[in-house]
């Protein structure tokens, strides 16, 4: 292990050398809240009845653990995150209340969460995740809890930090995700840099290693960040890498009183833009690849808020604090961070944005478009990407759509890593024929997107964005599909627009390949359908109607489909199906399909001609 750490300090040394041996660092606490900043948040804690009730939420979830045992080192098949997370949640949440109440049941409680993890042979090293999470843990514990913990338990804690989060990070069997540029890098970074900082002054070259390391190394990650902000890996783990991300941030800045550049990283701020446009207003997330379909608290937007001045960014999350969602938000791990970071923003008082589309190109681009920021508007997410990417699905050229508050078309999302694992199914092997692209879930028969000749996409294609325009009566996208279905096609465009706030097109224009290509269109849904006629399906949810109707190319077979599970081990799909149509583009004709997306308050204003879209506004 020695030559790892000595061989890392001196490639961190030349690389980058920003914590040099004189750097010092504040008296504990010192990671988030310094010392006497407790004054600060409970002056934002009076500003506003919201932050009011979450603080007294978070002190009464502290009581309801008096007299429940603590975490205990239980793995679920190959991980321990679970508890690590639960373990983060405790005593993140208990040493805030101890700092904000001084109340000695919560540091009472908080040390013997401490030690009891402490004591665990090791946090599983060899799925790096739990390590970084629990050293996380245990760091803002240690640190927080400093100067009131016996000399013993510090020792204890301490040595803990040292032996099963920063020195398993020093060995090259399980420091993998140095080299990563997905969230493992984030999270992985932020919490061994959390570690170091708490013990700084006990092991300050090997902290001074690891902090510099993390600065250089989650560089690589947020690369993915630029140009404009748009997260490769989705919703879900923009909720799990950005926020560490931001936990490492804001530690630095207090800790150093600077946070080396990170910040200033191309397209990293503007991220928030992205985050905040995910969501429609069915309170649904655009939950493409690995992500969940519940809207979630992200307490890293109130720090970009903070950073960028601009409390219009917490529109959608001014929801998930309210007093009625405490239950919810009580499981959010990283909670008591909204407590700092919020500087006491009166949410009642934000207005919405004022843009109504939102654009990001990188490698998983997507255009998201709203209508209007009311809870009965037009929502869009359309995304192009590859197939190829961390945590991704088959779903190039994939959308999503709500209008009346329902969310009509529809993503699977994820399904549950044990629940495949546990059936040895090969989840992570990404080559075009593996395992793992026979999930239903993980496919393209089961996306809003088109399949050729019942084939899959192509795992090595990639899909950008073309062209977009933000015209209010036009707003679209167009999506060059044609290196994801370059075995059966010569060319394939796909282009969605908002037409006059009112309903949607969805266009593909096809150009045939070498032989007859059958052409599936497909569309999940949570809504019953109704096959009308030869070009028209009429969708109903919650007493609201929505036609789907062709209007090329001339001959189409209108079909539903079953989400039935093909698999022992695929996850159900209780009151969902698949709606939309096949035909046939003959060897090298081009052929166009025009699909309009029409809520019923709209049936009668559904009369524009649409155009090819080489017109299309951009």
């Amino acid at each position: 292990m020695l030559k790892y750490f000595f061989s890392c300090l001196l490639i961190t040394n030349i690389a980058i050398a920003q914590v040099g041996p004189q750097t010092q660092l504040p008296s504990h606490p010192r990671l988030l809240m310094l010392k006497d900043e407790e004054r600060a948040t409970q002056k934002n804690i009076n500003s506003d009845k919201t932050w009011t009730v979450m603080h007294q939420s978070i002190l009464a979830e502290c009581d309801s653990l008096e007299n429940v045992p603590p975490v205990e080192h239980i793995k679920i098949g190959r991980r321990l995150l679970d508890k690590s997370r639960e373990c983060l949640r405790r005593v993140f949440y208990l040493s805030y209340a101890w700092r904000m109440t001084h109340k000695e049941k919560y540091l009472k409680r908080a040390e013997k969460e401490l030690l009891a993890v402490s004591a665990f042979s090791d946090w599983n090293p060899t799925h790096f995740l739990d390590v970084a999470e629990m050293t996380l843990s245990v760091s803002i514990g240690y640190d927080w809890l400093y100067n009131d913990l016996s000399t013993a338990s510090k020792n204890i804690i301490k040595e803990a930090i040292l032996k099963k989060g920063l020195e398993p990070s020093m060995d090259a069997k399980y420091n993998g995700w140095l080299k990563a540029s997905h969230n493992w890098n984030q999270v992985c970074n932020g919490g061994m840099a959390y570690g170091a900082m708490a013990i700084y002054e006990d092991e300050p070259a090997l902290a001074r290693t690891i902090i510099n390391r993390a600065i250089e190394s989650v560089g690589l990650p947020m690369k993915e960040y630029a140009p404009d902000g748009a997260y490769p890996e989705g919703y879900g783990y923009w909720g799990y890498g950005t926020s560490y991300n931001v936990m490492l941030i804001s530690a630095l800045e207090k800790a150093f009183g600077t946070d080396f550049g990170l910040a200033e990283k191309k397209g990293f701020l503007q991220t928030a833009g992205f985050m905040e446009n995910m969501t429609g207003p069915s309170h649904i997330p655009f939950n493409f690849f690995d992500a969940g379909s519940g809207e979630e608290l992200h307490p890293a937007m109130f720090w970009f808020a903070d950073k960028l001045q601009d409390p219009t960014l917490l529109w959608m999350e001014r929801n998930q604090v309210k007093p009625y969602q405490a239950k919810r938000y009580l499981r959010n791990t990283l909670l008591p961070a909204i407590m700092i970071w919020s500087k006491g923003i009166a949410l009642n008082k934000i207005a919405h944005p004022l843009s109504t589309m939102w654009v990001g190109a990188g490698r998983n681009p997507v255009a998201l478009m709203h209508s209007s920021w009311s809870d009965t508007a037009i929502y869009i997410g359309y995304k192009g990407g590859s197939p190829s990417l961390n945590h991704a699905h088959m779903d190039v050229g994939s959308f999503v759509m709500d209008a009346d508050s329902i969310r009509w078309a529809m993503d699977f999302g994820m399904q549950n890593y044990e629940s495949l694992e546990s059936k040895s199914v090969d989840l992570w092997n990404m080559k075009q024929n593996s395992q793992r692209w026979q999930v239903f879930r993980y496919n393209n028969f089961a996306h809003n997107t088109l399949t050729i000749n019942n084939q899959l996409q192509e795992v090595t294609g990639n899909a950008s964005i073309v062209s977009f325009s933000k015209l209010p009566s036009f707003k679209n996208a167009i999506v060059s599909l044609t290196d994801i279905y370059k075995a059966s096609l010569s060319k394939a465009t796909r282009g969605i627009a908002v037409v006059n706030n009112t309903y949607v097109v969805v266009r593909d224009e096809l150009e045939g390949g070498a032989t007859e290509a059958i052409v599936r269109w497909t569309m999940a849904t949570p809504a019953s359908a109704r096959i009308i006629d030869n070009k028209t399906i009429e969708l109903t949810k919650n007493g609201k109607k929505l036609l789907l109707v062709v209007q090329e190319p001339a001959s189409v077979v209108m079909k539903t489909w079953p989400t039935t599970p093909a698999h022992d081990y695929d996850a159900v799909n209780t009151g969902t199906l698949l709606v939309g149509f096949e035909t046939t583009i003959a060897a090298g004709t081009r052929s166009s399909l025009q699909v309009l997306l029409v809520p019923g308050r709209s049936v009668n204003k559904a009369k524009q001609t649409i155009k090819p879209l080489a017109t299309w506004p951009h």
